[in-house]
C-alpha cells in the first residue's frame, strides 16, 4: 500500500458535517492549523472504522498502521501521511501521542464490538473514542491535566448524545448499537426496535435512562470553562456544554428514531452567546472565593 487513498476510506465528511464544532473561529488563531490536522487524522481513522465495506480484520491492520506512524514507529509510508503530518504536529506542540493512539483503540473496539452490555461499558469506550479529543485540547492548550474530569465528562456526554441521535443509522448500515444493553433488556427492547418509524414507550426510557445518565456528565461538564485559564477555549468550552445541554432537551422532546434531531442555527447563534457571555462576565465579575 504505497498510497494514501489504498488504505484511508475517505467518507467525504468534513468538519461541517460534524454534530458538534470541531474547529471553530473562538479558539486561539496560533493552534488552529494543529487542531485541524487532529481532526484530519481522526476523521481518516473513524472512516476506517465505519466503512461496511472492510472486514474486521482488514480495518485493524490499517488502523494499526495509523497507530505506529502517529507514534514514530516504522519506516515512512505515504499511506499513513496524515498520521506522519499529526505526529510532527504533537513534536511541535509537544503534545503526547497518547490521544491519538487511544482514538485509534477506541476504532479497533468499533471494528469487532457491536454491542454494549451497562452504561459502564459504554462510558469505558467513551474514555477510547471521545475523552482523548478533549484531552489533546487541554494539553494543546497548556492547560492543567486538573482539568481532564471535567474535560472527560463533557467529551463522553457528546459521544452519547451522538449515539442517541444516530442510533438507527448506526444499527442499519452498521449493526452496532451503543445503547446499554442492560437498560433495553429491562424495558423489554429488542435491537429490532431500531428499524421502526417511530420510537415505541420501551424504546424512549431508554433513550431517557441514557439522557438522564448524560445530564450527570454534563453537570461536571459545567465546571469546565472556569476551570481553564485560556479566555477563548474557556469561551469554547463554554459553548460547546450549552450546545449539549440544549440537543440533551431537545432529545427529550423530540424522536430521534421518527426524526433527526439536531439544532437550529439559531438555536446554535444562542448557544454561542450564552457561552461566550458566561465567560464574559466570570473575567468582569469573578466568583468570590470563601474565606476560611
Amino acid at each position: 500500500m504505497n498510497e494514501a487513498t489504498a488504505v484511508e476510506t475517505p467518507s467525504g465528511k468534513t468538519a461541517s458535517d460534524e454534530n458538534f464544532p470541531v474547529v471553530t473561529r473562538i479558539l486561539p488563531a496560533r493552534l488552529r492549523s494543529h487542531i485541524a490536522t487532529f481532526y484530519a487524522y481522526a476523521r481518516a481513522i473513524d472512516d476506517i472504522a465505519d466503512n461496511p465495506e472492510l472486514d474486521p480484520d482488514d480495518k485493524i491492520e490499517r488502523l494499526d498502521g495509523f497507530a505506529k506512524a502517529v507514534s514514530g514507529v516504522g519506516s515512512m509510508n505515504p499511506a499513513f501521511r496524515k498520521a506522519y503530518e499529526l505526529s510532527r504536529s504533537l513534536a511541535a506542540t509537544r503534545v503526547t501521542d497518547r490521544h491519538c493512539v487511544d482514538l485509534v483503540q477506541a476504532f479497533k473496539q468499533d471494528a469487532t464490538k457491536l454491542r454494549y452490555d451497562s452504561w459502564d461499558d459504554l462510558i469505558s469506550y467513551c474514555n477510547l473514542s471521545a475523552a482523548p479529543v478533549g484531552r489533546y485540547l487541554v494539553d494543546l492548550h497548556g492547560e492543567s491535566t486538573k482539568v481532564y474530569p471535567a474535560s472527560d465528562a463533557l467529551c463522553n456526554a457528546l459521544q452519547v448524545l451522538n449515539h442517541v441521535q444516530d442510533c438507527q443509522d448506526d444499527y442499519k448500515a452498521l449493526n452496532r448499537v451503543y445503547l446499554p444493553g442492560n437498560w433495553m433488556n429491562e424495558a423489554g427492547v429488542d435491537v429490532n426496535t431500531l428499524n421502526g418509524n417511530r420510537s415505541t414507550k420501551a424504546l424512549r426510557r431508554v433513550f431517557d435512562l441514557c439522557l438522564d445518565a448524560t445530564d450527570g456528565l454534563l453537570d461536571v461538564a459545567a465546571r469546565l470553562p472556569g476551570r481553564i485559564r485560556n479566555p477563548r477555549f474557556a469561551m469554547d468550552a463554554a459553548v460547546v456544554v450549552a450546545i449539549a445541554q440544549k440537543l440533551s432537551a431537545e432529545l427529550r422532546r423530540r424522536d430521534p428514531i421518527e426524526e433527526r434531531v439536531m439544532l437550529t442555527k439559531m438555536q446554535y447563534a444562542a448557544c454561542c452567546g450564552y457561552g461566550i457571555g458566561r465567560v464574559l462576565f466570570r473575567s468582569v465579575f469573578p466568583p468570590r472565593r470563601r474565606s476560611g
